[in-house]
């Protein structure tokens, strides 16, 4: 085997990412990390130069959500690298891979407080799974190396990688790392056939679906085990995606807000099953549905990452496996005799149906339930939604019904500003496929500007912007706890139709529901990316209540 050649550190960067297949990179650039910049340009690697290390950071997270690999993003030190720890902490609580690079003084000017020096340990310890600076060239395709597999490994989530100037632009001749791929972890056969034995002798069974590491072959091993078992599934939140909504077994989604009927079904469940969810405040109902540290139920959890089982609730079987590997071993499972429940599974699902059906009409020209319902029934299973953080995400999550894998990218973190940029990467990762972007208009502000990155990269994503003049969901908690003592929550918005045509994009205003589905249509048949401003009246502020119902309550409440 010949001598590797002397490469610089930038260089030795990007043969790294090569090496591990990376198919494309976003990044803001700085002049800290210049040799990899100039590594980037003979590389078959498709950079998105963004305008915000946060939405830049965002688009990683979404990349690491599509594919299971590492999403990779590059930024500059200090103010870069703040910036993004937006989308650091999405991929922390989403348990998404994604590795972020970023520049760093030279070695020698550190704990000068140079320009714009950052501690990135100190910074982001308590966010990312590891962070590391690499103080040697040599060390770089060790170090990336590891960045891949601890990033994908049991439970999946961010790493930070700091890259010194001058490590950047010194050579080593070291040979690349091979590729990484992350270990699978399998359930161990004494557990699954604790697990058959639990599940022949229940009444009233229930699986949760979430969390990552999920695999087209894992979730088509899950359906047919539900089906063996006429098992109700049901997903966390925003993890909607992992079971088809149009199968007869399927429960619903345990959001928030959840259809009661199902919160009455996770609370009465003799044996309840957590496939790759935390079950964490959100989906929990603020830790209402499962009693800690002992559940009523007879817990069954099963998850990548053995720190979280029992972090919460301690379960009756504790298993370590990863979604693929558990569905694997459930191939090996069939009922001893007809499920008891099969009656109850079909009920659950009509249930679901039926709080997902009609949407209540609300104040106003626009019902946004409608428009969802046209969406619903006009997109193609394949077609991908993406949402950020907002009230206006409620009618998203209730009333449209996912049907693939992978259609889904949302923050369980609850992070404003994350449609936008998801689905600019949902769209230049799969062009063939329709994206939709849903916003706020609170939402939408936070990384809107990402919209030059699609116009500048011609990404023919629709956003739908929901424009109800305040940020919704603090306001329906101020009319909850301070009813009329409006602070701080309204808010005087631009006219997004003309934001969009600023950018050279489509832009067009939507004022009443019957406008929405030909406006729609243009917007897909514009070719470019788009804007669809659409005016919500203020007080409707769910799908199910309105702004001065819950003022009035909140009212009645302190007069009692």
């Amino acid at each position: 085997m010949s001598e590797p050649k002397p490469r610089t550190g930038g260089q030795l960067i990007v043969d790294q990412l090569k090496a591990q297949g990376v198919e494309r990179i976003t990044c803001v650039p700085g002049e800290s990390y210049l040799a990899v910049l100039d590594a980037l340009h003979d590389a078959a690697i498709d950079v998105l130069v963004c305008r915000n290390e946060g939405g830049a950071a965002m688009m990683a997270d979404a990349y690491g959500k599509l594919t299971g690999r590492p999403g990779i993003c590059f930024v500059t030190r200090g103010p870069g690298a703040t910036n993004a720890s937006h989308g650091l902490h999405i991929a922390a609580q989403d348990s998404t891979p994604l590795i972020l690079f970023v520049g760093q003084v030279e070695r020698g000017m550190r704990e000068r407080e140079a320009f714009q020096e950052l501690d990135y340990r100190g910074a982001f310890g308590s966010i990312a799974k590891w962070a590391v600076e690499i103080d040697d060239p040599a060390r770089i395709p060790e170090i990336v190396a590891r960045a891949f597999r601890v990033a994908m490994q049991g439970r999946p989530g961010p790493v930070v990688i700091a890259l010194p100037e001058d490590v950047l632009i010194e050579t080593a001749s070291v040979p690349d790392a091979p590729y990484v791929a992350p270990a699978e972890s399998y359930p161990h056969p004494a557990d699954m056939a604790r697990f058959a034995e639990l599940l022949e002798g229940a009444e009233r069974p229930l699986m949760i679906l979430g969390g990552s590491r999920w695999t087209d072959e894992a979730q088509a091993g899950l359906i047919a085990f539900s089906e063996r078992y006429s098992l109700p599934v049901a997903t966390s939140f925003r993890r909607g995606h992992l079971f088809p909504s149009d199968h007869p077994n399927y429960a619903g989604d345990v959001g928030i807000g959840p259809n009661p009927k199902l919160a009455k079904r996770v609370k009465e469940a003799d044996v309840l099953i957590l496939l790759g969810a935390r079950m964490s405040e959100m989906p929990s109902s603020s830790y209402t549905l499962i009693d800690i540290p002992a559940p009523r139920q007879r817990l069954v959890h099963i998850h990548p990452g053995a720190e979280e089982l029992g972090k919460v609730y301690q379960p009756e079987i504790a298993i370590e496996a990863s979604p693929a590997g558990f569905a694997k071993a459930l191939a090996d499972l069939s009922p001893g005799q007809t499920p008891r429940w099969a009656q109850d599974t079909a009920t659950a699902h009509s249930d679901y149906l039926a709080w997902t059906e009609t949407p209540a009409t609300l104040p106003g020209a626009f019902q946004y339930g409608e428009a969802m319902l046209h969406l619903r029934n006009t997109l193609p299973p394949e077609a991908i939604v993406c949402n950020g953080a907002g009230n206006y995400a409620t009618w998203l999550h209730r009333y449209y019904r996912l049907r693939k894998r992978g259609t889904q990218l949302a923050p369980t973190s609850g992070s404003m500003g994350y449609g936008v940029p998801a689905a600019i990467m949902a769209k230049r990762h799969k062009p063939d496929v329709p994206v939709v972007a849903f916003a706020g208009d609170g939402c939408f502000l936070m990384n809107g500007q990402e919209f030059a990155t699609a116009v500048q990269y011609g990404i023919p994503l629709i956003v739908v912007v929901v424009d109800n003049g305040m940020y919704g969901t603090i306001r329906m908690h101020q009319e909850r706890e301070y009813p009329g003592r409006i602070s701080a929550t309204k808010l005087k918005n631009p006219d997004f139709a003309a934001y969009a045509r600023a950018f050279g994009g489509h832009g067009e205003t939507v004022e009443r529901t019957e406008d929405f589905a030909p406006a729609f249509a243009r917007a897909q048949a514009s070719g470019l990316p788009a804007i669809l401003h659409c005016k919500l009246d203020p007080e409707a502020i769910t799908p199910a209540t309105t702004l001065t119902a819950i003022r009035t309550a909140a009212l009645e409440r302190q007069a009692q």
